[in-house]
């Protein structure tokens, strides 16, 4: 019968089993760290098994679907490393992945989370350019809410041991996003203008600190009760509840903006093209208007792309539309990905950048966590410490 006869960094777990006499593998072989025979007098002998804890979306739906579950701790690929997590971000993202928003997940049950930062602790035979103690951040897409998980060696970036883990976590999704947006996309220069919708949301907040680290004129849209939150960053906030954006740009420039970046997506869009420049840059990289709908959200999502479709026909008018996606763009540009995360690594321990962390939950409150970014309750990021 199974019973637990040690607690630490791992759970183990040990049974009895009936198997022939163990004997030493061939050269070139390696036992499983999950399994680990121990040699007992005949036939008998003890299955040690190490487990860990992580998040399980059971089904699509709301936060109550999110559930903590224990598995056998997993041993990395010839060409993996195992990561022990330390911190991971909670996204918009995620809850669109478990609302099923999002397109090319697996079905559930399966664990959100969409990048990590945390500690190689094994790696595979053919793993020769990460070493065992490695500080390393990751974009996983999934599979971020847990204690371990296993990664290809060639996707893990490293990070200084002088960065705190939740501030690293910070950068991966949103800080990446946001330059990536700013330089690879829009390729804004000093003195221009733009505008920021969830501005003080984690991306937002990120678009604002690499904005004024590139000397640009900054508006940022958000509720009134965030506005010292835009305005610590230099940003002229404007409140969308109660202003109407179009005018007041209209009112703060002589002739709009050079970039918008807008997650709302939808019919909004159209709103945000109006204020460009001549040669302007119109950036979505989200839909929160879908998400946020009580019903109807397919047809909403579908609408997003719709809308794009519509306002990238008006190209000949001189004013650029694109969606942008961080999967997307890393699977077409895997080097810009590492450098740009890389820049932001060196920016953040050099102290030039500043994750607002706006709260570290454990992991067993991701559904909390979740629920707080829903209800736009906090201003910043917000991050699970799983180890």
């Amino acid at each position: 019968m199974a019973a637990d006869v040690y607690r630490g960094e791992h759970n183990l777990t040990v049974s009895r089993v009936t198997q022939p006499p163990f004997r030493p593998r061939s050269a070139g072989t390696t036992t499983r760290i999950g399994e680990m025979p121990l040699s007992l007098p005949g036939r008998r002998q003890l299955r040690v098994v190490m487990t860990y804890q992580h998040v399980i979306m059971t089904h699509h739906g709301d936060a109550s679907v999110l559930e903590i579950a224990a598995a056998e701790l997993p041993a990395p690929m010839p060409h993996e490393v195992r990561v022990r997590v330390l911190a991971a971000g909670v996204a918009y993202t995620d809850i669109l992945i478990r609302e099923g928003l999002y397109p090319g997940m697996p079905k559930p049950p399966f664990t959100l989370g969409y990048d990590v930062v945390g500690i190689v602790d094994a790696v595979g035979a053919q793993v020769s350019t990460v070493p065992v103690g490695q500080l390393v951040a990751a974009l996983t897409v999934t599979g971020g809410y847990s204690e371990y998980l296993c990664l290809s060696a060639s996707d893990v970036v490293p990070v200084p041991d002088t960065v705190e883990a939740a501030a690293a976590v910070a950068l991966v999704l949103h800080y990446v996003t946001a330059y990536q947006m700013l330089h690879r996309v829009a390729q804004v220069k000093p003195g221009q203008s733009i505008l920021i919708h969830g501005a003080a949301g984690g991306v937002g907040t990120a678009l604002l600190q690499l904005a004024r680290l590139t000397e640009l004129e900054v508006y940022g849209t958000a509720a009134a009760a965030k506005h010292d939150h835009i305005r610590q960053w230099g940003a002229i906030p404007i409140d969308y509840r109660h202003e109407d954006f179009v005018q007041r740009i209209a009112d703060l420039t002589a002739a709009g903006v050079d970039a918008v970046f807008d997650l709302v997506g939808g019919p909004h869009l159209f709103r945000s093209y109006r204020v460009l420049k001549p040669h302007g840059t119109l950036i979505n990289f989200g839909f929160m208007a879908a998400a946020q709908a009580n019903r109807g959200r397919q047809l909403r999502l579908l609408q997003n792309f719709l809308c794009l479709g519509l306002l990238q026909l008006r190209w000949l008018q001189s004013k650029r539309v694109a969606f942008y996606s961080i999967t997307a763009m890393k699977q077409r540009h895997p080097d810009w990905f590492r450098q740009d995360l890389t820049t932001l690594l060196e920016l953040l321990a050099k102290g030039q950048i500043h994750p607002v962390i706006a709260q570290r939950l454990s992991l067993a409150e991701a559904a909390q966590a979740q629920t707080l970014l829903e209800r736009s309750a906090v201003s910043g990021a917000l991050v699970l410490l799983c180890n």
